[in-house]
């Protein structure tokens, strides 16, 4: 099959497709023929220059401190609650938009391990996100805990058997990412909650590349915690604020230990001491970034328009497609998938793998083409489904053929 045959068959798909109307919403960038990178960061939204406009010009410019009281206190709640019910799959008062997603890690690891009294062991893998194992090194040296970590398939990610054959009596916390970083493996989010439970822990996901992308119910599964950032398939922009999900079963269990003055029962009582808020706002710290919450605002009124389900059935068929192209152009080059084939095993990137690709990558940048690179040979091909097309997905692949194909 040739790259003509590709990309006739890419238009076909966009034609059928009952998403493609959303994919004019978002800005274009002038030179990007193909932007594959929407699971490290997602296009901004056209209405997000409105909206911030309108932000500075009035809740801040106008309004000034009384925002505040009209309508940014109550911001990290309600657009937690807004993130939970429209891609979470969960109910009000159990998620909070606050910190990055490094610093929520730190303070719902530390809780749960301060929690868990008689227990020692925190279970992570080897191919969760950097930022995920050294926050876990970091609260075990504090608090004198062991490390068990899990080793999984490259190409795959961790199974519940895996979990299973490590967890135990000792097991405070379990710490895995639903989507791997690498892979794009999804892991069996109920399966895996189920094995830590069953041995007494306490399970945290992190959502960084599922959440928006994936159809998944942090309530029916009985998660405990979770979190997740917003700058991927939320579109929130760099540096956007993560969000942290407690369940109303694990708010009665742990305790947070940044007591920041937001997170009081009273915040503006300047009390002596610190008194928790109730419920899931206990879990905030300091102040709130209100500036940086408004750009996801508007991805979340095009999630809600789509639906989750939707997108999730467009990411398949997106991922699928980017998959048999490669098949096509890129296998006869030498090129091998580093991900999962079952698209129900498969998060919303495509993982390729070739000992050329770290200077393929800086070539395709250099050409419009932007997919990301990921040591030791790996070329990620990250969809976003309201924003990529499947021609898109052809020319970028299309690209890379060209760039591996020895000249003539």
């Amino acid at each position: 099959m040739t790259y003509d045959d590709i990309a006739a068959w890419a238009d076909r798909f966009d034609a059928a497709d009952p998403l493609a109307a959303h994919a004019p919403a978002f800005v274009e960038a002038d030179g990007v023929h193909a932007y594959l990178d929407g699971n490290s960061l997602g296009r901004p939204l056209k209405a997000t220059r409105d909206r911030l406009v309108d932000f500075l010009d009035g809740a801040w410019g106008e309004r000034l401190i009384r925002s505040w009281d009209e309508q940014w206190f109550h911001a990290p709640t309600e657009v937690g609650d807004r993130i939970a019910a429209l891609t979470l799959g969960s109910g009000p008062g159990q998620t909070i938009v606050a910190d990055s997603t490094t610093v929520l890690l730190y303070k719902l690891v530390r809780a749960a391990v301060d929690g868990a009294e008689g227990r020692d062991e925190i279970v992570i893998d080897t191919g969760n996100f950097p930022t995920d194992r050294f926050v876990v090194e970091g609260i075990a040296a504090e608090r004198g805990l062991r490390i068990r970590m899990l080793d999984p398939d490259p190409a795959g990610g961790v199974t519940a058997d895996d979990v299973r054959a490590v967890v135990g009596e000792r097991t405070a916390l379990v710490l895995l990412s639903h989507v791997a970083y690498r892979s794009g493996h999804l892991a069996d989010l109920v399966a895996i909650t189920e094995a830590a439970h069953t041995a007494g822990a306490m399970v945290l996901w992190d959502l960084c590349h599922s959440v928006g992308v994936v159809d998944f119910s942090l309530d029916d599964a009985g998660v405990d915690l979770a979190v997740g950032c917003t700058y991927k398939y939320l579109n929130g922009g760099p540096g956007s604020p993560a969000f942290g999900y407690v369940s109303h079963m694990a708010q009665d269990r742990i305790t947070q230990p940044i007591q920041g003055w937001m997170g009081a029962a009273d915040p503006f009582a300047m009390g002596p001491s610190y008194v928790a808020a109730d419920g899931i706002r206990a879990f905030i710290s300091g102040t709130p970034p209100i500036l940086a919450m408004q750009p996801m605002l508007d991805m979340l009124d095009l999630v809600e328009q789509a639906g989750i389900a939707a997108i999730r059935a467009k990411s398949v068929a997106l991922t699928t497609f980017a998959t048999d192209a490669a098949d096509e152009l890129l296998a006869p080059l030498g090129v091998r998938l580093a991900s999962p084939r079952d698209p129900d095993l498969r998060g919303g990137h495509v993982t390729l793998a070739h000992p050329d690709f770290r200077e393929v990558t800086a070539r395709a940048w250099q050409q419009g083409v932007i997919p990301d690179f990921r040591p030791p040979d790996g070329l990620r091909i990250g969809l976003s489904p309201l924003s990529t097309t499947f021609a898109e997905v052809a020319r970028g692949i299309g690209a890379v053929a060209t760039l591996l194909s020895p000249e003539p």
